[in-house]
């Protein structure tokens, strides 16, 4: 995916250039035991001795790291500048800042208190940076790349969004084989093995944990949220049947959640489940409806939350929406409530071209869980649906 490696560090290059830092680096090594969460955008592979990525508010792009990393760096392309060492990374790093860095300059690294995806600077190396800048004009020019990081994993490319695309049609074709496997009687954990023989033969990777990817309910005793699909509840009549689920394709993810009611051939919806699946349908315009650039998390939030206590439910326990990326749960901004556990991510402006998911149900105490989870790109003056939406609710049967 060297392309979107290229595409990615220009958009850094222009991100840092509008951000008032001088240089954005991120600082690291043994990249195989974890590393960075924003190396997977940046180069392809892995990094072994202490490394250095940079990328100046000029728009050069620059990599220090040892000699036996520097090969596939300098082949990819995507660096102006290779520098590999020996030694030791002190000497070429600060010859290197010396040259970039103003006097009185900032050098922002990845560290963030709201933001995981922003947070990849280990403490450990963080020391080690400081250890190398101390005595230097430099030992006072850390600060957080929090936002510098934010935007660049929320706000997409064209082929980022073509990429989550082509994640989300093959969610799509899961459901349609869940909707035929589906039947009376049988449990939801025989509908999680079916999903994960799926996408073993489609060479589909899982958006979040394997344990609770597909999340399966059926009616009112099944875990909900993150749960584990349960080997004795089964499929009844009278139960709502709920899915999320998420997939990895080309190294872009979906998060989707769909529901069915189960019933015996010829058995109308009920009308208890038709006003939630309605109320939660309405729940998710009212949000999209405020989704655009500029915007807040929590004032999206707010607008579905209040339409659904208006229909006479009570609200959500969760944020509204989450970004999509690499990962189910991937960028910075949410739409969510402003609760502390998330920090200030609901206060985050809204950007073009972010995905994100637009998510909320309903339990019922006789039903069980439904729940809707739509995917939409931010555009221009408002918000596209990515996601084909489920506006109706389809029986399961014998």
């Amino acid at each position: 995916m060297s392309s979107i490696t290229r595409e990615k560090l220009s958009q850094a290059a222009e991100i840092v250039s509008a951000s008032g830092i001088d240089v954005w680096l991120t600082f690291v090594r043994e990249t195989a035991l974890g590393g960075d969460p924003i190396l997977e955008l940046i180069i392809e592979g892995g990094l072994t001795w202490q490394s250095a990525l940079m990328v100046t508010s000029t728009g050069q792009k620059i990599a220090i790291v040892g000699n036996y990393d520097a090969d596939p760096l300098d082949s990819s392309g995507d660096w102006d500048e290779v520098i590999p060492y020996i030694q030791g990374i002190r000497t070429p790093l600060l010859e290197q800042l010396e040259r970039i860095v103003p006097e009185g300059g900032k050098i922002g690294v990845n560290y963030s208190t709201n933001n995981v995806k922003s947070d990849g600077l280990s403490h450990g190396m963080y020391l080690l940076l400081q250890g190398y800048l101390a005595g230097t004009r430099f030992e006072s020019s850390l600060v957080s790349a929090e936002e510098i990081v934010t935007e660049l994993r929320g706000v997409k490319t064209s082929s980022e969004v073509a990429f989550v695309k082509s994640a989300i049609d093959q969610t799509d074709r899961l459901f349609d084989d869940i909707g035929s496997f589906a039947k009376i009687g049988i449990t939801e954990r025989a509908v999680y093995d079916m999903v994960h023989q799926k996408l073993k033969e489609r060479e589909l990777g899982f958006a979040w944990d394997p344990a609770g990817d597909p999340i399966v309910n059926s009616g009112p005793n099944s875990m909900i949220g993150h749960g584990i699909a349960s080997s004795t509840i089964t499929l009844e009549v009278g139960h709502v049947f709920h899915i999320d689920l998420g997939v990895i394709k080309d190294g872009y993810a979906s998060d989707i959640q769909r529901c069915w009611y189960v019933g015996e051939p010829g058995d109308p919806i009920p009308d208890d489940v038709q006003h939630i699946l309605d109320s939660v349908n309405g729940a998710i315009s009212a949000a999209a409806r405020v989704l655009k650039p500029g915007a807040l998390g929590y004032e999206v939030d707010a607008a579905a939350r209040n339409f659904l206590v208006g229909c006479g439910y009570e609200e959500y326990l969760h944020a509204l929406g989450h970004q999509v990326g690499r990962v189910a749960h991937d960028g910075g901004a949410v739409l969510g409530p402003q609760w502390e556990r998330y920090g200030d991510t609901p206060r985050t402006p809204v950007k073009k071209g972010e995905v994100y998911t637009l998510e909320l149900g309903v339990i019922s105490k006789t039903r069980g869980y439904l729940g809707l989870e739509e995917m939409v790109v931010v555009t221009e003056d408002g918000c596209e649906f990515l996601s084909d939406r489920q506006l109706t609710i389809a029986t399961i049967g014998r």
